[in-house]
């Protein structure tokens, strides 16, 4: 099953096929290196599975490649069930390991999602705990944005002069000031003059 973008033209929907396509590969072509003799012939496995993702995406020879997925998930039907069991019990492991030390979770729960990308630490920077079915990741905590310009602010209102202090505040925060633009206007005035 290949899900083909419904919109119009341009490809606004190109990145969630390309996805959509990647995740269905990844479930079903989701040998490691543990299961080939030598680092290249599974290099050359993961070339291959790449060439037929690509080719997917671009609709390329596509029912060919769905023949060719067909009798791979056929021949491999029991390799495929039990990867992806050990990989829900290493996400499971993971989740629970982060949950109950969420600053020191084991490094055999890292190293389970990191072929996904995945990292089960969940106290330090830059590092989140796998998202479970049916749960919500955390929220950011803390001050909500503060608008600029509070009750403090001098420059509040609507009369002439406070528009005036405004304009000459902003043109400076730019990098310009008063002398600058009557300077311009000069000489402007006196090179149009000797023309």
């Amino acid at each position: 099953m290949v899900v083909v973008s419904s919109g119009g033209g341009g490809g606004g929907n190109a990145w969630a096929k390309e996805m959509t396509i990647r995740r269905r590969m990844a479930s079903i072509f989701n040998k490691t290196q543990d299961h080939f003799p030598c680092l290249k012939d599974y290099n050359d496995y993961l070339e291959e599975v790449e060439d037929m993702t690509f080719n997917l995406i671009e609709g390329i020879d596509v029912e060919e490649i769905e023949a060719k997925i067909a009798r791979y998930q056929q021949e491999n039907a029991e390799q495929i069930y039990l990867s992806r069991a050990k990989r829900a019990e290493d996400l499971a492991a993971a989740l629970k390991a982060s949950r109950m030390n969420p600053g020191k979770a084991a490094a055999s729960d890292t190293a389970a999602g990191s072929s996904q990308g995945i990292s089960s630490s969940a106290g330090v920077q830059g590092q989140y705990a796998p998202a479970a079915v049916g749960m919500s990741q955390p929220r950011p905590t803390g001050m909500a944005p503060q608008p600029i310009g509070g009750s403090s602010d001098p420059l509040q209102g609507d009369d002439e002069e406070t528009m005036r202090l405004r304009a000459e505040r902003g043109a400076r925060a730019g990098g310009w000031t008063i002398e600058m633009g009557k300077r311009r206007a000069l000489e402007e005035a006196f090179s149009s003059i000797f023309i």
